[in-house]
């Protein structure tokens, strides 16, 4: 019997400005980390819903990093800070909800900095692969698509 290593799918929300561009740097750089994340480019982070998260859960991630422009480089002002109020509110309402906030994280990364989106990519996914698969959402995923692709099964108990 063979044991399978369990890989984290995780979902980037990444500023097109800033962390987009660093990730596309650290890529044409040919610098090596871990390929379990799934982009998803915003034009800031500022305009985030939290409810793209729960829904990122609802469709199978174990994993959320949300990552925008350093303050005071925000493209549009002041939108990294509207995420990081964000941020500050909601990270206390998902341990309420019984969410371990480490499976959310939250980072500043410029358009420069390459080796940063890999050490950032490579922690998220090894913090998530110790706490193992994320559960608690994923029984309320019986509508659309999960994040592989494959449609969701319907339920065989109701």
């Amino acid at each position: 019997m063979s044991e399978t290593k369990f890989e984290p799918k995780i979902i980037a929300f990444l500023c097109n400005w800033c962390t987009y561009a660093g990730a596309d740097l650290a890529g044409t750089g040919r610098k090596q980390y871990q390929a379990n994340v799934r982009i998803i480019k915003l034009p800031c982070t500022g305009g985030i819903d939290p409810l793209f998260l729960i829904k990122a859960f609802e469709r199978g991630a174990d994993g959320i990093l949300v990552s925008g422009c350093h303050p005071g480089d925000c493209h549009y002002n002041s939108g990294n800070y509207h995420a990081r109020r964000r941020w500050n509110v909601f990270r206390p309402l998902l341990e309420f909800c019984g969410i371990n906030p480490d499976r959310i994280q939250f980072s500043w990364i410029s358009a420069a900095e390459g080796g940063k989106w890999v050490e950032t990519i490579n922690s998220i996914v090894d913090t998530v692969r110790a706490l193992g698969p994320f559960e608690g959402y994923h029984k309320l995923n019986t509508i659309g698509p999960e994040i592989s692709g494959e449609a969701a099964a319907p339920s065989e108990t109701g």
